[in-house]
């Protein structure tokens, strides 16, 4: 991979880790239901007149936003509305590979390898500690909630492969339409017409700049960028960028929200993050190599 695309997949990773944070102010503004509303309008419009619907069954592409899109980020605002730290979240999200090798194993028959099974065991450890470890401010449920998040994303990678596409911006764009009427009848049921109203006619500029960064920065050019590599380059070399986020998420988190992790954290998120390497196989991938240049006239005569 050329220097100008691992770049940009590192670009990707520091916009996904620094998402953590504009979340988190974002549902310090607004609360958690109506802010997720607001988040996947902007990346539904204007987008969805320009993409064309992925070429899978209706229910597939449903099932997916359910639960990628829907699940994943209502489980994710709740928990940080909820008293989860942004940093801490970023980390307790890639638990969603040991899931996602856990669910695949079940539903789709995929025997877990060697690595697999020693990656799972180690990241499960991590998570262990990670929770056990947890300051006493941050709340079991929302730790717990987290973690849901973490499943439902996972259940959604299976339906995407189940359903034999390979994902992509349309994908993500499509599949968001069953986010906004579920998070908005939420949002009239435990706040009421009229304090929505007052939260939509007094947005904050925290509150707009976080809905922006999280709809165009996140969603549309980091799925972007990050399709366009998965096209070009062997999924499990672009896969274990996927490490970096929560060294960008707690670094974010530190810098902005003075958010510092315990040892039981740091011990625990090494663990996790070794074992979802070993998981997705990032030992064996990512490694610089030289490219492997094409024979010449001499040495193909050689070989034959």
């Amino acid at each position: 991979m050329p220097l100008r695309h691992v770049s940009l997949a590192v670009l990707v990773t520091m916009i996904w880790g620094c998402n953590f944070v504009a979340i988190n102010i974002g549902v310090g503004e607004v609360s958690p239901f109506l802010f997720l509303t607001l988040r996947f309008v902007v990346v539904i419009v204007p987008a969805i007149f320009f993409l064309k619907r992925p070429q899978i069954p209706w229910w597939s592409l449903l099932t997916v936003g359910g639960f990628m899109s829907l699940g994943q980020f209502a489980l994710l605002y709740l928990a940080l509305w909820m008293g989860m730290p942004a940093g801490l979240a970023s980390l307790v999200l890639q638990s969603q590979v040991i899931f996602t090798v856990l669910i695949a194993a079940i539903a789709l028959r995929e025997r877990p390898t060697v690595a697999q099974i020693v990656g799972l065991s180690v990241g499960f450890v991590g998570l262990l500690v990670v929770g056990l470890g947890r300051e006493a401010s941050i709340p079991v449920l929302a730790f717990i909630v987290t973690l849901a998040a973490a499943l439902s994303w996972a259940i959604g990678n299976i339906v995407v492969r189940f359903a034999g596409s390979a994902g992509g911006l349309s994908m993500t764009v499509w599949s968001a339409i069953v986010v906004p009427v579920p998070m908005f009848v939420l949002s009239l049921i435990f706040e009421g017409p009229a304090q929505i109203g007052f939260a939509l006619t007094h947005l904050s500029l925290a509150a707009i700049l976080s809905t922006l960064f999280t709809a165009y920065l996140a969603s549309l050019v980091g799925y972007g960028i990050w399709n366009t590599l998965l096209a070009k380059y062997p999924a499990g070399s672009v896969v274990s960028f996927a490490l970096l986020i929560p060294i960008f998420g707690m670094t974010a988190a530190w810098i902005a929200l003075h958010e510092q992790p315990n040892a039981w954290e740091l011990v625990g998120g090494a663990f996790l993050l070794v074992g979802v390497a070993i998981t997705t196989g990032v030992f064996r991938f990512a490694r610089w190599r030289r490219p492997r240049q094409e024979p010449g006239p001499d040495t193909a005569e050689t070989s034959a």
